[in-house]
């Protein structure tokens, strides 16, 4: 009986390593994503008070690559193509930018062998900033490093295949200039970005 007890057992144990090792390291996802900018950006000097600028909403790709190290530590590179967003002043559009603004997060991932699976990350954003066609010339500084902070759930649809729901809060700022070079504003986008995709792990 101790036998057949230590059997099933080490049965029970084997299957679970072998459906951890068969899920693999790597999880691939797609999503698309709801970038939502904060509407915080200073005014622009020397045209009063009231004259904010502001940043338009978009529906953008994503890609993203993550590495589990352990069943619960990972790591996420999140990716997408420059994406180009129109600038408007008092809701008078001034103009346009690109960007393009990858994301690297450290990642706990919750209940990691389960169905539904949450997890949490935090990390650092670099956005290079580009393409400007602005009203009088202006210009905004080429890069932004900010801080990310993640929450999320995988919802297990198939031996290695995951449902996905992400939002992401990006610290993301830029300082507009004149043609001349004198600073106007600080753009302070701060985008929250609301996500859903699938996922393959291998």
């Amino acid at each position: 009986a101790t036998l057949l007890v230590s059997a099933v057992a080490s049965f029970g144990s084997s299957s679970a390593m072998a459906q951890q090792v068969n899920e693999g390291n790597w999880l691939v996802r797609v999503r698309a994503l709801s970038l939502e900018p904060a509407d915080k950006s200073d005014p622009i000097s020397g045209t009063g008070a009231a004259d904010r600028v502001g940043v338009e909403n978009k529906i953008i790709p994503e890609v993203d690559v993550s590495y589990f190290w352990t069943k619960n530590i990972a790591t996420e590179l999140v990716l997408t193509v420059p994406q180009r967003h129109d600038v408007t002043l008092d809701g008078t559009n001034i103009g346009s930018f690109k960007h393009l603004p990858p994301s690297l997060l450290v990642q706990y991932h919750f209940n990691p062998e389960g169905q539904f699976r949450p997890y949490v990350g935090v990390g650092i954003n670099y956005t290079i900033i580009g393409g400007e066609r602005l009203a009088n010339n202006m210009q905004l500084e080429n890069s932004s490093v900010g801080a990310v902070v993640q929450a999320g759930f995988d919802v297990k649809v198939s031996s290695n295949v995951f449902l996905n729901f992400d939002v992401k809060k990006i610290q993301l700022r830029s300082d507009l200039y004149s043609s001349s070079g004198d600073k106007l504003s600080t753009l302070k986008l701060d985008p929250l970005l609301w996500g859903v995709g699938i996922g393959y792990r291998f």
